[in-house]
C-alpha cells in the first residue's frame, strides 16, 4: 500500500543523535479500538549527521520478532544552525504514487539471506527503490560536485518521464543532470572533471528495462600459453630410514626428472636445479599435478624403494604471492602406509611463470642454516602443518539426457543385427584427483544410466591439489571419448576456518556443457567436453556427492593404502521437488550478422538443457510423473525432452515453441546484415521440469548484487584516482555494501552444503561489513592505494563466494541457425534470469532487455574470428516456476499487443508467440566523433588507416578514414535520420538502446580489419523538452575500446538521441557546426560539444637516434623526426649520417598549437621517424604515439610555497663518527624506547650477552675470545655479504618481524644519529652488527668486531629504482609492424624498430616572466635550459660481473657452463677460457674496461652463454643497459658514492673526481649556493648546514686535515637540498634478469654486476677494484675417536650366547664420502664400550663468507673437466658392528655442522638425546672459532616406530688446524707417526670360550641349538621310515599279489 503523508515537528534545540523516532503502524476500525500491527524505531544517528535519509524497514510486534511488513520513510532535519542541508518541500512529495504493474508487497519468498531487519538504503521490494536510491544520492551533502562520474555508473535510476520538473534548484542536481555538464551548474569543479564514462557508464544499469551488455568477447580460456616450472631441490632432513641412499624424483604431469645420488646419509644436500618448460592451456596447466618423491638405493636394475613424497598442484604454486614457495620444506609421507606419520622433509624451491610473469627471487646470500623446519613449510597460508589423511568418497548416482555418442550409420547396422532399437551411448564416470584416477563401472546403452557407485581416494587433508575432475566418458571399443567434465573446486566446497567445515557437495546434479550434441566422428570441439574452454551445449547432468571422513590412523583396521577403491553405495532421490519452470523470451532485434554466413533464413533456437533443442537426434523419455511432482517416491526422470504428447495443463494445451521462424536477412552494410524484426518480434516459451533449488540461485544473486554495488564505487573511485580528483572516501561501495550485508537468516536447507554455504556465506558477509565500517573510518589520502586493495579482496571473495557449486537449472543457450546449421551461440547462466518476488534475490538480467553477442563455438572462437560480432541480440528473458509466470512480460518496453497461438487466443496468462507493437517513436541520432587514441596497429607500417562505424538499430554509418594514425582526429557528425523505435516515450527517455561503435582499417586491397569495439548510450530529449543545460548539448566524453578481452584505444564521442516531434525535424536543434568547406558533406562536430581550445606552445627537445633497424632491408642513413599534435608539428633537423653521429645538430625547436584546456581531452602527440632517401623519396621507420601529454605539461611553480626554504638555516645534524676501536656503541631495543641510549658495554657484558643469544650459560669459560680481524684481511666481498645481510635484514624488517628495527629507524629520524636514512647507511659503528648477532647468532664472526662499510644491494635493476634515469632525458620506443593477433602483448618487442630520445615541455603562451628573466636564460633552449652539449664523447666503461644466481639451465645433464660475453658498439667481449664448469649460481668476479663513443655506443649488452665442448654456444640470457641514459643523468649514475670516503684499503674512493670536487660541480650546474666549508666540521650548502668527521687516516696511521668527509655527507644528502637535489646513485650492485629473445617474458636467472663509468678527457681512474672470487682457505680437520660408550649390542655369541658388538666407528666431511675413514674394530664388546685412540684427518678447502667446503671432482668417468660444488661443512660420525661374511650392520650415526654443534658433554653420563633433538636451546659452538673441542656425543638411529633413539656415545676430539699450521705440526692418520696415538686397552675377550668349555657346549646343546637338535632328530627318523617302507613295499605287494 502507498501512503505519502508529511509530519512536521518543530525541535527547539539541536536533536542529540541519541534520540529514537518511533512510528507505529495500527489496524484502523471504525468501531473497535485500533489494533496494533507493528512499531518501528530507529536511532536518529544518521539523520543528524546525513540531514536527510531514507529507510525501509520490516516492522516489530509486541514480541519484537520481526513480521513481514514493510513501512518506507523519509527523514529530513533541517538544524538550527543550518548545518544540515537545506529544506525544500517538494522534494519530500515526490515520492511515486503508484507501483508498477500493480506489483504488490509479497510477503517474502522463501527463505533468503534477505530476511529479518532491513535496513537498507536501497532495500525496498518491488520498484519503489528507483526514486529511493536516486535521492539517497542526493542526500550526500550537497556534494553535487561528484556528478561527473556518470550517474550511470553508480547504478542510479534516473527519475521517470513525469519527473523532469524544477531546473530551479543550482545546488542539487538531477541524478542525469550529474551525467552531464555538470560543471556549468557551477559546482565548483575544476575544468579538469571530465567523465571517463569509458565502459563501466554504457554497462552499468541505468533503469530496470535494460541490463549491461557484456563487453569482452573472445574466450580466453582454452586457449594455450607458455608456463615454467622450475623447481630447485635443496637438501633433505630427517629422512626415515638407516644409511640409505637416496635421490628424488621430481614428477610434473607426465615428466620426470632425477636428482644424483647421495650415498649413505639421512640428510642428503643436492642443490640441483629443474626446469619444465610446458605449452598448454591454463585449466591444464594448474591441474598438473608436482610430485617430489625421495626413493632410496635406485640403481639401473632396482626402482629403488620410496621413502615418501609430498604432492601439491600446479596451481596452488601459482596461487602463491610471486607464484613461487621459496626455501621451504616439503613434509614427506608415504601414501602406502597411512599409519607412519612423517617421513622426512624436503628443502626445495618451486616456481611457475608464465608469460610476461616477472619473478622476484628472494636475494641469494649465504644462506645460513639454522633452518626453522617447522616454520617453513611448503605449504600454502593457512594450511595447517600437521596434515593428516582422509578419505574423499564420491557417489555417483545416476546421469541424465546423455547425447547420444554413435553416428546413425553405426546405430542402423546395430539395429540390422541385433534387432532393437539400443541408446546409442556406454557411459562410464571418471573421476581423477591428485594424480589418481577412478572409474565407476560402464552401463551398457542408456541415456539414463543408474550407477549408484562411490569412489574412494585417499589423500592427505587439507589436499593441495584444488580440483576434482569428473568426467562421463563413452565406452569404445577403439578410443573412450568423454561426454562431459565437470570440476568441483575444493575451495568453493569448503571452510577453512575455525567454524568452517570439511568439503562436502550434494546429493546435487552438476550439468555438463560442451560440443553440440549431434554426433560426428572427428567432432571439432572435442576439446570442450574435456572441459577446455566454454561449453556451447548441454551435454548431460549427474546427480553426484562427495564426503570426506578424516582418518584416525591408529585405529588396526584402516586399509593403509592409498588405491583408489569402487564400491556400491545407496541409491537416492531426494534432490528436492521436481517443479515446473516456464522460460520465456524475445527477440526484440538482430542486427549485425556476419554476413559471412550467407542469406539462408535464420532462425534461433533457445533451449534449457535438452529441452527446446530441436535439431540433434534425441530420445523421448518415458513419461514417469506425477502431475504435481511426484512425492520422491517413484523416481522421476526429470530432463523431460520437448515432449510434444499434449499435457493438459491450466492453461489449456502449452506446447513449447523454442525457436523462431526462419526469416531472410537484410542488408545493413559491407559487413553485416540484420532480421526485419520491426513492429513484429518473435517471442519463444519452452517448459521443463527442474528440482525446485531456486534458493542456491537467490542467495548468489544477493551476494553478486552486493558485489556489482561494490563494483561501482571501486570504478568511480578508480575514475577519480585517474582524473586526479581529490580523493572521495570509499563510502559509496561500502556504506552501501554494509548495509546489504547485515542480514540474518532461518533456514532449513536441502543438502549439508547448502547449510554450511549460508552459514559461511552470513559470516563472511558479516565480517566484511564490520572491516568495510572500519575502512571507511580510515582512509586517508595516504593509505588509499593499500584500502583499494583491501576493497578489491572484498571483490574478489564476494566473487568467490556467490559462485554456487551445487548446480541447478542448466544454463540457456541460444543458437542462430542458418539453413539449420548451427553457426553461433550464447550462453545464459540460468540464475542471471530467474525470477524472484523480491527483489535482491532476482537475477540480474530477468524480465530486462539484454543485448547480447553471439559468438562462434570453441577454438573458431579463438583470434581475430572471436573479435568480429556474429550477431547482435536485443533479448527479452524471464525464467521462473511456471505458477508465478504471471508477470512474465512486465518488463518489456510497453506498447504492444499480444498474438498468441489459435489454443491460447482466450487465455490471459498464455505466452504469445511474438509481439505486435503499436507505439512506435522517431528519432534523430548525432553521433558526434571527436577523436580515438592509442588505437591498434593494424598495417606493417606500425600505423593504421582507421575509420570508425555507428551501429544504431538496424543502421550504421561510417566516418572518413584518416590516413597512417593512431589517434585519428575525427571531428566528425553523423546525423542517424528517421531512427524507429517501438514502445513507450518515456522508456526511451530512461533506457535507449545502445550504440555499437566499432572501428576499422581501411585497406586499399581487400576488406577492412577489425581494430575494437565500444558500446555507447546516447542521452535522449523528448520533443517536448528543451535543448538546454545541464544536460544538452552532451559532453564527450571516453569509450575504453576492446579487441577481444584487451583493450585497444579510447573514442572521445558523445552521443544524442533527440525525438522527432509532430512539427517534424524543423523542431531539432540546428547543426549549427563550422561548416567546412573543404572536407565537402562532411559535417564537423558542432560548437557546444567540441572541446574549448587555448594555444599552447610545445618545445621538443631531439637528441638523438638509437638502434634503428634496417627498412626493407635497406639501412637507415639519413632520419629525421616528424612530431605532429593536432594538426600541427615540427621536424628535427636532418641527420647527414646516422652510422657517423646518430643525434640532432638542433637541439631544441617548438611549435603552437590550439589544444582544449580539459589536460584530459588533450590529443596524443604523434613522433614518427622517416629516412630521407635521394630523389626526395622518403620512408617510414617507425613511429611512437604519446598518449597522455600530462606529465610533460610546465606548471609554474607556486609562488607562495618558494619562500620557506630561502630564509634561516636549517641545520642537519650529522654525529662525528666515533674512533671506532674505542667505545661500543649499542643500540637498546626496548620496544618502548624512543631515543637511541649510548651505553659503554664493556667486556664481559658482552661475553654475557652473547651467551645470552646462544641460548644460556653452560660452559662458558672454555669460550675463547678470537682476536679481532686485521683490516688488511677485508676484501670487497666483506663488504659485499654485510650489505646483503643488511638487506635481508630490512627485509625481515619490512615484514614487522624486527621489533629494534623499527626503534632504529625512529631514532634515526630524531636526528640523534642523523646519518641514517635507512638500515643500509647506518653509521653507528657497532649497533649494527649487535642487532644481527641478535637476529641470528650464527653470523659470519668477522662482522662482530667492526663495522663494515656497506654497500647498497638493489634487487631489481638500477634503473626501476631511479625512474629509468628519464629525469631530463626520455626514450621513446619506435614501432613498424601489425601487432600480433595471438593474445601476449610480448610481441611488443619485436615491434621496436628503434628508439628517439628526447623530451617534451608543454605550456600556456605566454609563459610568465621570471623565467625568462633568469641569469643565464638562453632562448635558444627555451624551457631545457642547462642541458648538456650532445656532441660525441668518449667514456671509458668498467662493467663488472659478481656472479649470476639460477640460470635456466642449458644442458642434458641439468647444468650449464657459464661465461661472459660483453657487447658495447664495436667492442665484442667473450670471456670463454673462463667458463664455470656445471654451476648455475656461478660467481664471476670479474670486471671489463670497454673505451666507448657516446652516442654511437651506448647500449651495452651483458650476456650469459653456455660453453659447449662441440657445436655453438647457446645463450642463457642476456641484459641490456642504456649507458647514455645513465651518464647523462642528474642522479649521476657514473660512479656510485660510497658510503664513506678511504684512500687505501678495501673501500678506497674509486671516482676521479673526489667528493668536494663532486659537490663544488653539483652546486655550479644545480646554481646553489654553496659549498661553504665552515670550521668545526659544517658545511653550508644553500641554506643547509651539515656537519661531520674532518680528519682522515692515511696508511701510516697519519691524521690530515680534509673536507672530503663532510662533501660526501652532502652528497649523499643532496636529495635534501631545495630545487636542485634529487637523489645520487650510492655504491651498489644491481641485479638485471636475464632474458632470451626466444622464450619471451620469461626470465633465464639473474645478473649481479654494475658500471661505471668516466669521461676520457677527465684524470684518469684508478685500477679497478679487486672482485675476484675469494679462494677458499684450505683446512685440515684432525679428529680423534677415543671411546664409545654405551653402543647397542647386535650380536649373540654363536658360542656362549652372550649380546655383544663387534665396533668400529666411520667417519667423513660431508660430499666426500668416498674419503670416509674407519678405525679399527674394537671386537666382541659386551658392555658396548669400545676404545680406540684412532685419529682421522679430513684436509678441506673452505670458504668463510659463506660458510661452504668447496670440493672439485668430475661428476662421472666421461666429464670433460671438473666441476666445483660448495657444501655446507659437516662431520658424520657413524657407529656400525662389524660382519665377517654378512654385510655390516649400521647402529647410529651423528652429524655435526662445523659451524654450529652442541657443545660435547664432560662425560658419558652427561651425554644425552637432547643434545640432537633439542638444539635450539643448547650452547652452540664453531669450529672455525674454538679450533679445539673435546667432549662426548650421541649416536642416534631410528627405531621401528621411528622415534629417535640413542644408540651409542662417542668421545672424540676435533682439532682444526689451518694448511700452514699443519705443515708445522704434522700428525700421523689412525696410531701412526708423527704424533701417534697410544694402543687402545682392550680386554681381550675374543677367546673367552675356550676357558670355560662345558658351559659353552652347555649353552650351545640347550639354548642355542636345542630346536634345531630336535628337527634334525625327527628328520632323521621321518627318513629312516620312509626308507625302509620303500625297502619293504616290493615284497609286500608281490605277496599280495600272489596271494601269499
Amino acid at each position: 500500500r502507498m501512503r505519502s503523508e508529511t509530519f512536521r515537528w518543530p525541535v527547539a534545540s539541536n536533536i542529540d543523535g541519541n534520540e529514537i523516532l518511533e512510528i507505529q503502524v495500527f489496524n484502523y476500525s471504525k468501531v473497535f479500538t485500533n489494533r496494533l500491527i507493528g512499531t518501528f524505531q530507529m536511532v536518529l544517528q544518521k539523520v543528524v549527521e546525513e540531514g536527510q535519509v531514507e529507510v525501509t524497514d520490516t516492522l516489530i510486534d509486541d514480541n519484537n520478532s520481526a513480521i513481514q511488513t514493510s513501512i518506507s520513510i523519509e527523514i529530513r532535519y533541517q538544524a538550527l544552525d543550518g548545518t544540515v542541508g537545506t529544506w525544500n518541500d517538494k522534494e519530500f512529495l515526490e515520492t511515486p504514487s503508484v507501483h508498477s504493474e500493480g506489483d504488490g508487497r509479497y510477503p517474502l519468498e522463501t527463505d533468503s539471506l534477505l530476511s529479518g531487519h532491513r535496513q537498507g538504503l536501497d532495500i525496498s521490494p518491488g520498484k519503489s527503490n528507483q526514486q529511493s536510491a536516486e535521492r539517497s544520492f542526493r542526500s550526500r551533502d550537497g556534494e553535487a560536485g561528484k556528478g561527473v562520474f556518470s550517474a550511470m555508473k553508480l547504478g542510479k535510476t534516473r527519475p521517470t518521464k513525469d519527473d523532469h520538473r524544477k531546473h530551479d534548484e543550482p545546488a542539487v542536481l538531477e541524478a542525469e543532470d550529474l551525467d552531464r555538464k555538470a560543471m556549468r551548474q557551477g559546482g565548483g569543479l575544476e575544468p579538469d572533471t571530465i567523465s571517463l564514462a569509458s565502459v563501466t557508464a554504457v554497462t552499468t544499469n541505468v533503469s530496470n528495462k535494460r541490463s549491461k551488455p557484456d563487453i569482452k568477447m573472445e574466450p580466453s580460456a582454452g586457449r594455450p600459453m607458455d608456463y615454467q616450472v622450475s623447481i630447485t631441490i635443496i637438501e633433505a632432513r630427517q629422512l626415515v630410514g638407516l644409511n640409505m641412499d637416496p635421490m628424488v624424483c621430481v614428477e610434473v604431469g607426465e615428466e620426470k626428472k632425477y636428482t644424483s645420488m647421495k650415498e649413505s646419509t639421512n640428510c642428503p644436500y643436492y642443490n640441483e636445479y629443474f626446469v619444465f618448460d610446458f605449452h598448454v592451456p591454463p585449466d591444464v596447466m594448474f591441474d598438473k599435478i608436482i610430485k617430489l618423491s625421495v626413493i632410496h638405493s635406485k640403481n639401473l636394475l632396482r626402482s629403488g624403494t620410496l621413502v615418501g613424497s609430498f604432492k601439491m598442484d600446479v596451481g596452488t604454486v601459482y596461487t602463491q604471492p610471486e607464484h613461487q614457495f621459496y626455501h621451504k620444506w616439503a613434509i614427506l609421507s608415504d601414501p602406502e602406509d597411512l599409519t607412519a606419520g612423517l617421513k622426512g622433509y624436503l628443502k626445495c624451491d618451486i616456481a611457475v611463470v608464465g608469460k610476461g610473469d616477472t619473478i622476484k627471487t628472494p636475494h641469494k646470500a649465504n644462506e645460513t642454516d639454522e633452518d626453522d623446519i617447522e616454520g617453513n613449510l611448503l605449504l600454502p597460508d593457512g594450511v595447517p602443518p600437521e596434515r593428516q589423511w582422509a578419505r574423499f568418497y564420491i557417489k555417483i548416482y545416476r546421469a541424465e539426457g546423455l547425447p547420444r555418442m554413435n553416428t546413425s550409420i553405426m546405430a542402423n547396422v546395430k539395429k540390422a543385427f541385433i534387432g532393437d532399437n539400443k541408446d546409442l551411448v556406454d557411459p562410464y564416470v571418471q573421476v581423477v584427483f591428485a594424480g589418481q584416477k577412478g572409474k565407476t563401472s560402464i552401463q551398457k546403452s542408456s541415456y539414463e544410466p543408474l550407477w549408484n557407485e562411490q569412489i574412494i581416494f585417499t589423500e592427505m587433508f587439507p589436499p593441495l591439489c584444488k580440483r576434482i575432475k569428473i568426467q562421463i566418458r563413452d565406452s569404445d571399443k577403439v578410443n573412450d571419448v568423454a561426454i562431459g567434465t565437470h570440476f568441483i573446486d575444493l575451495r568453493k566446497i569448503s571452510n577453512e576456518g575455525d567454524k568452517g567445515f570439511l568439503p562436502t557437495f550434494g546429493p546435487a546434479w552438476v550439468n555438463m556443457y560442451g560440443s553440440t550434441r549431434n554426433y560426428t566422428l572427428m567432432d571439432e570441439h572435442q576439446e570442450l567436453n574435456e572441459g577446455l574452454g566454454e561449453g556451447v551445449s548441454f551435454r548431460a547432468r549427474l546427480l553426484m556427492s562427495l564426503a570426506v571422513e578424516i582418518l584416525d590412523t591408529s585405529n588396526p583396521e584402516i586399509n593403509s593404502s592409498t588405491e583408489v577403491q569402487v564400491e556400491q553405495a545407496t541409491s537416492l532421490n531426494c534432490t528436492g521437488k521436481m517443479e515446473e519452470f516456464f522460460l520465456f523470451g524475445a527477440f526484440l532485434e538482430a542486427t549485425m550478422i556476419d554476413r559471412k554466413i550467407g542469406d539462408k533464413p535464420i532462425n534461433f533456437e533457445v533451449t534449457i538443457g535438452n529441452y527446446g533443442n530441436q535439431i540433434d537426434g534425441m530420445t523421448k523419455p518415458i513419461l514417469r510423473r506425477k502431475k504435481e511432482g511426484g512425492d520422491g517416491d517413484e523416481e522421476e526422470s526429470e530432463l523431460l525432452q520437448n515432449s510434444s504428447e499434449d499435457e493438459g495443463d491450466e492453461d489449456g494445451e502449452l506446447v513449447s515453441v523454442s525457436s523462431s521462424q526462419p526469416v531472410k536477412p537484410l542488408v545493413t552494410d559491407r559487413n553485416y546484415f540484420h532480421l526485419p524484426y520491426f513492429e513484429k518480434k518473435p517471442c519463444i516459451y519452452i517448459k521443463s521440469w527442474w528440482q525446485d533449488q531456486r534458493r542456491r540461485l537467490y542467495n548468489a544473486n544477493i551476494m553478486d548484487k552486493i558485489a556489482d554495488k561494490l563494483e561501482e564505487g571501486l570504478n568511480d573511485v578508480q575514475e577519480m584516482i585517474k582524473t586526479e580528483k581529490p580523493h572521495p572516501e570509499l563510502k559509496d561501495g561500502n556504506t552501501r555494501f554494509v548495509t546489504l550485508a547485515d542480514k540474518d537468516q532461518h533456514h532449513s536447507s536441502r543438502t549439508r552444503l547448502d547449510r554450511e554455504r549460508l552459514k559461511s556465506c552470513m559470516r563472511e558477509l558479516e565480517n566484511m561489513g564490520q572491516q568495510a565500517t572500519t575502512l571507511r573510518s580510515q582512509v586517508k589520502k595516504n593509505t588509499m592505494k593499500d584500502k583499494l586493495k583491501l576493497v578489491q579482496n572484498f571483490l574478489q571473495k564476494l566473487r568467490f563466494l556467490a559462485d554456487e557449486p551445487q548446480h541447478t537449472i542448466p544454463d540457456i543457450f541460444i543458437w542462430m541457425m542458418s539453413n539449420n546449421k548451427r553457426i553461433a551461440y550464447a550462453r545464459v547462466p540460468s540464475k542471471d534470469i530467474l525470477y524472484s518476488i523480491v527483489d535482491e534475490e532476482m537475477g540480474k538480467d530477468c524480465a530486462k532487455v539484454k543485448t547480447i553477442f553471439l559468438k562462434l563455438p570453441g577454438k573458431r572462437g579463438f583470434g581475430s574470428a572471436g573479435w568480429t560480432v556474429q550477431a547482435k541480440m536485443e533479448m527479452y528473458l524471464w525464467l521462473g516456476l511456471n505458477k508465478q509466470r504471471k508477470d512474465f512480460l512486465s518488463g518489456l518496453p510497453c506498447g504492444f499487443e499480444e498474438k498468441k497461438t489459435a489454443r491460447g487466443q482466450k487465455l490471459p496468462s498464455f505466452p504469445p508467440i511474438s509481439l505486435l507493437y503499436t507505439k512506435k517513436q522517431v528519432f534523430q541520432l548525432r553521433a558526434h566523433m571527436y577523436q580515438a587514441r592509442s588505437l591498434f596497429a593494424a598495417d606493417s607500417s606500425g600505423l593504421s588507416d582507421p575509420f570508425a562505424r555507428v551501429f544504431f538499430i538496424s543502421q550504421s554509418q561510417c566516418t572518413e578514414v584518416l590516413n597512417e594514425t593512431l589517434c585519428p582526429t575525427w571531428d566528425q557528425l553523423l546525423v542517424f535520420d528517421n531512427v524507429e523505435l517501438y514502445g513507450e516515450a518515456h522508456e526511451m527517455r530512461d533506457d535507449p538502446p545502445i550504440i555499437v561503435i566499432e572501428i576499422y582499417d581501411q585497406d586499399t586491397v581487400g576488406k577492412a580489419d577489425f581494430m575494437g569495439r565500444t558500446f555507447a548510450k546516447p542521452v535522449v530529449k523528448m520533443s517536448d523538452e528543451d535543448y538546454c543545460p545541464p544536460r544538452f548539448p552532451p559532453q564527450l566524453e571516453y569509450y575504453q575500446i576492446y579487441r577481444g578481452n584487451s583493450t585497444a584505444g579510447d573514442l572521445l564521442a558523445a552521443f544524442e538521441l533527440l525525438q522527432i516531434g509532430p512539427g517534424g525535424k524543423s523542431d531539432l536543434p540546428p547543426i549549427d557546426g563550422p561548416t567546412d568547406m573543404d572536407r565537402g558533406p562532411i559535417l564537423p562536430v558542432p560548437l557546444g560539444i567540441r572541446p574549448v581550445l587555448s594555444k599552447y606552445r610545445v618545445e621538443i627537445l631531439f637528441w638523438g637516434l638509437r638502434d634503428l633497424k634496417r627498412v626493407n632491408l635497406a639501412q637507415v642513413d639519413r632520419p629525421r623526426v616528424d612530431i605532429e599534435c593536432a594538426g600541427k608539428g615540427v621536424q628535427s633537423a636532418l641527420i647527414q649520417n646516422y652510422k657517423k653521429n646518430p643525434n640532432f645538430s638542433t637541439l631544441v625547436k617548438w611549435f603552437e598549437v590550439d589544444l582544449p584546456e580539459n589536460e584530459l581531452l588533450h590529443p596524443p602527440l604523434n613522433i614518427r621517424v622517416v629516412d630521407c632517401r635521394a630523389f626526395g623519396r622518403y620512408t617510414l621507420v617507425g613511429s611512437h604515439a604519446v598518449s597522455s601529454l600530462r606529465k610533460f605539461i610546465y606548471r609554474p611553480p607556486d609562488k607562495k610555497a618558494q619562500h620557506w626554504n630561502m630564509t634561516g638555516e636549517i641545520v642537519v645534524n650529522m654525529e662525528p663518527e666515533v674512533p671506532i676501536k674505542k667505545m661500543e656503541t649499542m643500540v637498546k631495543l626496548e620496544a618502548n624506547s624512543d631515543a637511541v641510549v649510548k651505553v659503554d658495554v664493556t667486556e664481559e657484558e658482552k661475553e654475557k650477552k652473547k651467551k645470552k643469544k646462544k641460548g644460556g650459560g653452560g660452559g662458558g669459560e672454555e669460550e675463547v675470545e678470537e682476536e679481532e680481524p686485521d683490516e688488511s684481511m677485508l676484501d670487497w666481498w666483506s663488504k659485499y655479504f654485510a650489505s646483503i645481510e643488511t638487506m635481508k635484514e630490512v627485509g625481515v624488517c619490512r615484514k614487522g618481524v624486527c621489533r629494534g628495527e623499527e626503534e632504529n629507524f625512529v631514532s634515526c629520524l630524531q636526528g640523534s644519529k642523523g646519518q641514517a636514512k635507512n638500515k643500509e647507511k647506518s653509521k653507528a659503528p657497532k649497533d649494527d652488527k649487535k642487532k644481527k648477532q641478535q637476529a641470528a647468532p650464527e653470523l659470519p664472526e668477522k662482522n662482530k668486531k667492526q663495522k663494515i662499510d656497506e654497500l647498497k644491494v638493489f634487487n631489481k635493476e638500477l634503473e626501476t629504482e631511479f625512474d629509468n634515469f628519464e629525469d631530463w632525458l626520455h626514450t621513446f620506443n619506435l614501432l613498424r609492424g601489425k601487432i600480433g593477433d595471438n593474445d601476449d602483448n610480448a610481441t611488443e618487442e619485436e615491434r621496436i624498430v628503434g628508439r628517439f630520445k628526447g623530451s617534451m615541455c608543454v605550456y600556456k603562451v605566454p609563459l610568465p616572466d621570471d623565467i625568462t628573466k633568469e641569469p643565464g636564460y638562453d632562448p635558444n633552449f627555451g624551457m631545457f635550459q642547462g642541458i648538456p652539449s650532445n656532441d660525441p664523447i668518449n667514456v671509458l666503461v668498467r662493467v663488472y660481473i659478481v656472479r649470476a644466481t639460477d640460470l635456466h639451465p642449458a644442458d642434458i645433464n641439468g647444468k650449464a657452463d657459464p661465461y661472459i660475453a660483453i657487447k658495447l658498439g664495436k667492442t665484442d667481449i667473450k670471456d670463454k677460457e673462463n667458463y664455470i664448469s656445471k654451476q648455475l649460481n656461478p660467481v664471476f668476479g670479474k670486471s671489463f674496461d670497454i673505451e666507448a663513443t657516446f652516442p654511437m655506443e651506448s647500449m651495452l649488452t651483458v650476456a650469459v652463454y653456455d660453453w659447449d665442448l662441440v657445436g655453438t654456444d647457446d645463450l642463457i640470457g642476456e641484459t641490456k643497459i642504456d649507458l647514455e641514459n645513465r651518464y647523462y643523468s642528474k642522479h649521476r649514475a657514473t660512479c656510485g658514492v660510497s658510503q664513506s670516503y678511504s684512500i687505501y684499503g678495501y673501500n678506497t674512493w674509486r671516482d676521479p673526481m673526489k667528493p668536494s670536487q663532486i659537490l663544488s660541480k653539483l652546486c655550479k650546474e644545480g646554481k646553489v649556493d654553496g659549498p661553504h666549508f665552515g670550521p668545526g666540521g659544517r658545511v653550508k650548502v644553500a641554506n643547509r648546514v651539515f656537519t661531520g668527521p674532518t680528519e682522515i687516516e692515511d696508511e701510516n696511521g697519519q691524521k690530515k686535515q680534509t673536507d672530503e668527509h663532510l662533501a660526501l655527507t652532502v652528497l649523499r644528502h643532496w636529495d635534501d637540498i631545495p630545487r636542485a637535489g634529487c637523489k645520487l646513485v650510492p655504491e651498489h650492485v644491481e641485479t638485471r634478469p636475464l632474458l632470451n629473445p626466444d622464450k619471451p617474458g620469461i626470465e633465464q636467472g639473474r645478473l649481479e654486476m654494475w658500471v661505471d663509468m668516466f669521461p676520457m678527457d677527465m684524470p684518469a681512474p684508478g685500477p679497478a677494484i679487486d672482485i675476484s672470487p675469494r679462494k677458499p682457505k684450505k683446512y685440515e680437520l684432525r679428529v680423534i675417536v677415543w671411546n664409545t660408550d654405551e653402543v647397542i649390542l647386535e650380536d649373540d655369541d654363536y658360542f656362549t650366547g652372550e649380546k655383544s658388538s663387534d665396533i668400529f666407528v666411520r667417519g667423513w666431511l660431508k660430499g666426500q664420502q668416498e674419503d670416509k675413514q674407519d678405525t679399527d674394530v674394537h671386537y666382541h664388546s659386551l658392555t658396548g664400550e669400545g676404545n680406540f685412540n684412532w685419529r682421522y684427518i679430513f684436509p678441506f678447502d673452505y670458504l668463510m663468507a659463506e660458510e661452504r667446503i668447496v670440493i672439485s671432482k668430475k661428476e662421472s668417468m666421461f666429464s670433460w673437466d671438473e666441476t666445483e660444488y660448495k657444501i655446507p661443512a659437516r662431520l658424520t660420525l657413524q657407529v656400525w658392528d662389524a660382519d665377517h661374511f654378512s654385510a655390516d650392520d649400521f647402529l647410529g650415526a651423528i652429524e655435526l655442522d662445523l659451524n654450529r654443534f652442541p657443545r660435547g658433554a664432560k662425560t658419558s653420563k652427561q651425554c644425552s638425546l637432547e643434545m640432537v633433538t633439542n638444539e635450539a636451546e643448547l650452547p652452540m659452538v664453531s669450529i672455525f672459532k674454538q679450533k679445539r673441542v673435546k667432549g662426548w656425543w650421541p649416536f642416534v638411529a631410528r627405531d621401528e616406530n621411528d622415534e629417535l633413539e640413542v644408540t651409542g656415545k662417542v668421545e672424540a676430539e676435533l682439532h682444526l688446524l689451518t694448511a700452514e699450521e699443519a705443515e708445522k705440526s704434522p700428525a700421523g692418520l689412525a696410531r701412526n707417526e708423527p704424533d701417534p696415538l697410544e694402543k687402545p686397552n682392550r680386554p681381550d675377550t675374543s677367546f673367552i670360550w675356550f676357558l670355560n668349555p662345558l658351559k659353552s657346549i652347555k649353552y650351545l646343546i640347550c639354548t642355542r641349538y636345542k630346536w634345531l637338535i630336535i628337527k634334525i632328530v625327527l628328520a632323521l627318523l621321518l627318513i629312516v621310515m620312509v626308507a625302509l617302507f620303500l625297502y619293504s613295499m616290493p615284497g609286500y605287494m608281490v605277496k599280495k599279489l600272489l596271494g601269499a
